[in-house]
């Protein structure tokens, strides 16, 4: 008989050997499978609609003109001197690509279950399409920001005050990503057995972004407050701020604030590898 020992193999699928795998030379190896997802993500959900894509810019800019009248002129909450539009605008467009990348990867194995039991790929490109289909469309939102803020520098130049901390936009993203995958990896395994949790995923987004400085400014809390220290808690909170002092002025760029959302987001990230690696063997039983 022919020894089929000397047979060699394209691919070999086994099993992960550890949680904190993350197969990046596989992931290196699929990346025409994972712009292939982005592309559907992105392009295709929009496809039968009337306005299509305009809706990635209709949705803040309607967020954004409601949180100006609500918040704005009805609650009359303070904007400490900066266009209303503009800083709305600016909380608004950085919490929806969280919130973005959160809810969609939070849904993994729920909404993939049946192309997961049929055909192999490693299983981190699915939350990974939904990571950077998210920052395709932050991207479109962010050229209306800067729009804005154009606007507002030729005709109110005196209310805004951009600054060289620009620069760190990326790690700022970097860190909203990090935060939205590594939660939504959590979830998304929790999700496979109990299915109520995507319920409390919907109504506790909502919830945090009151817990965030979007429609308020963070100075408006008194230093050393109970209530400031909360909301120093959240991690999101020293991203926002940070991301309101670099482009218009406002709120506070905090190095001790920015490292603690960095390791807050690199343990959310490796927690949410350890579950996600874990569910992965087993989750076709219980989907």
């Amino acid at each position: 008989m022919e020894n089929t020992n000397d047979n060699q193999w394209d691919l070999v699928v086994k099993p992960t050997t550890s949680w904190f795998n993350l197969k990046l030379s596989e992931l290196i190896r699929y990346k025409d499978l994972l712009f292939m997802f982005v592309r559907r993500d992105v392009v295709t959900i929009y496809k039968q609609t009337v306005l299509g894509p305009l809706w990635i810019l209709i949705q803040p800019i309607f967020t954004t003109v409601m949180y100006v009248f609500v918040f704005g002129n009805v609650a009359n909450l303070p904007t400490e001197g900066i266009p209303k539009p503009l800083f709305y605008l600016s909380g608004v467009i950085l919490w929806g690509y969280f919130s973005e990348a959160f809810s969609k990867t939070s849904s993994t194995f729920s909404e993939n279950a049946a192309i997961f039991g049929k055909v192999y790929f490693p299983r981190l490109i699915m939350p990974l399409s939904k990571i950077f289909s998210a920052l395709i469309k932050f991207g479109i939102q962010f050229a209306l920001f800067v729009g804005l803020l154009v606007y507002y520098l030729v005709t109110e130049p005196e209310t805004i005050n951009p600054g060289v901390s620009m620069a760190f936009l990326p790690v700022l993203l970097f860190l909203m990503a990090g935060l939205g995958l590594g939660f939504g990896l959590i979830f998304s395994s929790l999700t496979t057995k109990y299915r109520d949790l995507k319920f409390l995923i919907q109504f506790g987004v909502q919830l945090l972004m009151y817990a965030t400085p979007i429609i308020y400014p963070l100075s408006m809390m008194q230093e050393g407050s109970t209530t400031r220290f909360v909301l120093e808690l959240n991690p999101i909170s020293h991203i926002i701020e940070a991301f309101k002092y670099a482009f218009v002025g406002n709120g506070s760029l905090s190095a001790g604030g920015l490292v603690y959302s960095g390791i807050f987001t690199l343990v959310i990230l490796l927690m949410g590898v350890v579950v996600f690696n874990r569910t992965e063997r087993t989750f076709m039983d219980t989907v």
